[in-house]
């Protein structure tokens, strides 16, 4: 018998039926094991020796592949084509060794797709684990460990608040920092355009000043209304003819196909997907043999596929859209090693695949790799040039037509926003030559203002750090998962926005550890990995060299005071914390004692701005509050209280302005939701009264109050909870609307009154019932079904983050127990409690709810 180890069980089943008999597939499910979360688990000082522990939840799995190779002639290891797939087989074969459980026979393959004839042609080509992609994998990994698990407890003890800092993760959240920065230092300038309407022929255009009283205008130019009306009523007066007319034709040619970072940012373009969504989504299409390896930075495809795709478009279209030669495109990987094939379809025959999510990424896949292949476009691009009789005065009119479309009858790649964006002038002008005199119809002077860089979003993030060489595109999602898990950044309309705590830390990070969050140096590390992945460095070299310096660095700054280290930060964040004011005033002098002076300090939740006069003046300014911004600095009196005739006053604290009521212990207060618009007196007294009862409950007589709490507005009544979507709905929900929401909640958000459900999350088919596969919210949590078998999600799973394979995975392990022990398929009124009462689903729900969850995946992306 010949055992084969992948990483799912989908690909494990499809794999299987394409070899047949005398082989037995079994699933790893991602990583088995992975260096433990404790001190100790890299030693430098043991050149670099490094601990490895089985995850928890992968000791069945790993006793079901240790049974299996100690009857197997041989050992095929045939996951990914990549240094985490190369991992994988690694530690399998590792683990087994000294499990003594390893056949004598022991090959490596990897294919690039999951089809019969990819599986069969690798099966012929075996050849041994790759050395140096598993030193660059234990160099990678190592590098991580020692990063993360040195600096960390240097956050934790010098800056409240912070949680974790990365390699690659720090840097990112750099990125979005210096952007907010730049958003913030930016100074918005006027201009105006003034813009003809103008016909010719039946077809309206339009035409732009471009030259003002002798004087070529520049974007700026026009910087006041009095200039641009002046300008707009010369035009109005004047009368324009055409004095050239310059036609000049161009050509686009098609993108290659995607790679993994592409995918990620068009599809989050187009789709909307972020960068984690599209390759679990990818990842579906992998292991369903509709697409090619995801994780690749390939741009070039196999000359059976290019074949293929020529011979679809010469099927589809006519020979104008085929070149006559095929379309080659190079890899700027650095590395040929994991330089593998771009993404593309397996057959392009099908153009079509799946449904939901997954036949949008299928269609996107599949028009980029056709559309690679295709002919170029060709434009002609129009600019006409109107002047009048002086000569002083020129109107510019543009404008673009799609002489062939070529590609572009398929597929067009989309642009990331771009602040300031020149005007689309790209419509179709009328016919004209020199001499005509197009008939005006209009003139607007628009007054603009310049625009801020835009923030980053998913898509824009990933290609700037693919332009800086900063980590791998196979690591992006994970990456960012991170920074919005740490709260470090939160995700407003698909763009990013640095949080208090994210800003925070990267000041500590460029203060004391500036070298490490350099764009040049991560870059420059990430050459090092490549160079032993090529075989051109030594992986413990690597190690050693980082070792040297940051172990030091992060010794020196582990001895300050956490005194000290707001000293320095207040230091080195004073123009921002401390900007100078407009009047010359000292930007330090405390707004509410005018004595004191403000600085930053650091508290058991994170740092903000005080008086050096506390506890006399006890003014206090959150650290994202930028300099100049005092508001809500002083209390500011809002009325009294109409029945105990105390001060209700609006004050401004460490974690946000709050309301309160007298003064003292005894003082009532309250925080103030960001969703009130102007508050006043008769908002804070409703604050200040909650909670609000609405009643007893019609079935228990235990009443339902509503209220506000850290998580947001919400429901109550005997220990369980809804959500109310604003502030007003806590004072406005009646209780035939509060009973409706607590059941629903009960339900786990499902409407209530057997109303069908809707699922969180599609999987698509299972690959072996073929039921949808669903990720939906139940009485007891949440949990996926394929419409035959229902599994309970482990309680450490997040449903958010659950991957196709781990939903495939929880369903193969509850259908493979069987019916719960001593639970009959008999009529509910049959099931007694204990205390003979009638049971009806509770006992068949509360069983699959006990039920161990099976092994969890362990991703590439953890």
């Amino acid at each position: 018998m010949q055992l084969v180890i992948v990483e799912s069980p989908a690909k494990a089943k499809t794999i299987e039926k394409y070899l047949g008999p005398g082989f037995q597939v079994l699933a790893s499910y991602g990583h088995i094991r992975d260096l433990p979360v404790k001190d100790g688990s890299v030693r430098p000082d043991e050149d670099f020796a490094m601990d490895w522990e089985l995850y928890g939840d992968k000791q069945a799995r790993v006793k079901a592949i240790t049974d299996a190779a100690k009857q197997a002639d041989r050992l095929i290891l045939a996951t990914d084509p990549d240094r985490e797939g190369e991992a994988i087989s690694w530690h399998v074969k590792e683990l087994l060794g000294k499990r003594r459980a390893l056949p004598k026979e022991v090959e490596r393959v990897t294919f690039n797709a999951i089809t019969k004839q990819a599986v069969t042609d690798a099966m012929k080509k075996p050849r041994e684990l790759d050395q140096d992609l598993i030193d660059a994998y234990l160099a990678r990994r190592a590098l991580d460990y020692l990063f993360g698990f040195t600096l960390s407890p240097v956050l934790w003890r010098k800056l409240p608040g912070a949680k974790s800092a990365g390699r690659v993760q720090s840097v990112a959240l750099r990125l979005i920092v210096e952007r907010e920065r730049e958003i913030e230092a930016f100074t918005a300038q006027e201009y105006w355009s003034v813009v003809a309407k103008m016909e010719k022929g039946g077809t309206e255009f339009l035409a732009r000043l471009v030259k003002f009283e002798g004087q070529k205008l520049e974007r700026l130019s026009l910087g006041e209304e009095g200039i641009a009306l002046r300008a707009k009523a010369v035009v109005e007066a004047a009368t324009f003819r055409v004095e050239d007319v310059e036609t000049r034709p161009t050509r686009r040619n098609p993108s290659p196909p995607f790679t993994t970072s592409t995918l990620q940012q068009e599809a989050a373009r187009k789709l909307g997907f972020s960068a984690s969504h599209t390759m679990r989504v990818a990842q579906t299409l992998y292991e369903a043999g509709a697409i090619t390896y995801m994780r690749t930075d390939g741009v070039q495809m196999d000359p059976s596929a290019i074949s293929a795709a020529r011979k679809a478009i010469s099927d589809r279209y006519d020979g104008h859209y085929l070149p006559e030669k095929p379309r080659h495109y190079e890899t700027k990987a650095k590395n040929a090693q994991e330089a593998h094939e771009a993404i593309r379809p397996t057959d392009f025959g099908k153009d079509r695949h799946g449904a939901g999510d997954e036949a949008r990424l299928y269609d996107l896949i599949y028009k980029r790799a056709m559309a690679s292949q295709m002919a170029s476009a060709n434009l002609e691009r129009t600019t006409v040039t109107l002047r009048e009789g002086t000569g002083k005065h020129e109107l510019r009119a543009t404008g673009q037509v799609v002489k062939f479309p070529g590609f572009l009858a398929v597929y067009e790649e989309g642009r990331d926003q771009k602040a300031d964006a020149d005007d689309d002038e790209s419509g179709l002008l009328p016919a004209m030559a020199a001499g005509d005199t197009p008939a005006k119809r209009g003139v607007d002077a628009s007054q603009h203002f310049t625009q801020p860089p835009p923030r980053y979003s998913e898509a824009s993030l990933v290609k700037r750090l693919e332009e800086l060489g900063i980590g791998r595109p196979s690591t992006y999602a994970a990456t960012l998962q991170v920074l919005k898990d740490r709260n470090y950044v939160r995700t407003e309309k698909n763009r990013f926005f640095a949080e208090e705590s994210g800003r925070l830390l990267t000041a500590f990070l460029e203060r004391f550890f500036d070298r490490y969050v350099a764009y040049q140096f991560t870059a420059g590390m990430e050459d090092e990995l490549d160079d032993v992945s090529g075989g051109r460095a030594a992986w413990k070299k690597v190690l050693e060299a980082f070792w040297r310096d940051f172990k030091p660095k992060s010794d020196e700054v582990m001895e300050k005071k956490p005194s000290e280290v707001t000293a320095e930060l207040d230091t080195f964040l004073e123009d921002y914390l401390f900007p100078p004011k407009a009047d010359g005033s000292d930007p330090r002098l405390c707004p509410k004692c005018q004595e004191g002076r403000l600085a930053l300090r650091g508290g058991k939740y994170g740092a903000f701005v005080a008086c050096s006069n506390y506890p006399e003046c006890k003014f206090t300014r959150k650290f994202a509050q930028p300099g100049g911004a005092e508001d809500g600095g002083e209390d500011a009196g809002l009325g009294k209280d109409p029945e105990s005739g105390l001060e209700v006053t609006r004050r401004a604290g460490r974690f946000g302005p709050y309301i309160q009521l007298g003064e003292g212990k005894e003082a009532k207060r309250a925080s103030i939701p960001k969703d009130i618009g102007e508050l006043d007196l008769e908002w804070a007294l409703k604050l200040l009264s909650l909670p609000r009862e609405i009643g007893p409950h019609p079935e228990s007589g235990k009443p339902i109050t509503a209220s506000i709490g850290r998580y947001g507005p919400y429901l109550a009544h005997d220990g369980k909870y809804a959500r109310l979507k604003s502030t007003a709905e806590v004072f406005e929900t009646g209780m035939n609307a509060a009973v409706v929401k607590l059941a629903e909640a009960a339900a786990g958000g499902r409407p209530a009154r057997g109303a069908a459900a809707e699922p969180l999350k599609l999987f698509g088919p299972h690959p072996t019932s073929g039921g949808e596969i669903k990720l939906m919210a139940g009485r007891y949590g949440p949990y996926v079904t394929d419409g035959t078998t229902n599994a309970t999600l482990p309680r450490d799973k997040q449903p958010e983050m659950l991957t196709p394979e781990e939903a495939i995975a929880l369903i193969d392990a509850r259908a493979a127990k069987g019916p719960a022990k001593g639970k009959k398929k008999a009529p509910a009124k049959k099931a007694v409690a204990k205390d003979g009462a009638e049971k009806k689903a509770a006992p068949k729900k509360k069983a699959s709810a006990k039920a161990k969850a099976p092994a969890k995946a362990k991703g590439k992306e953890d």
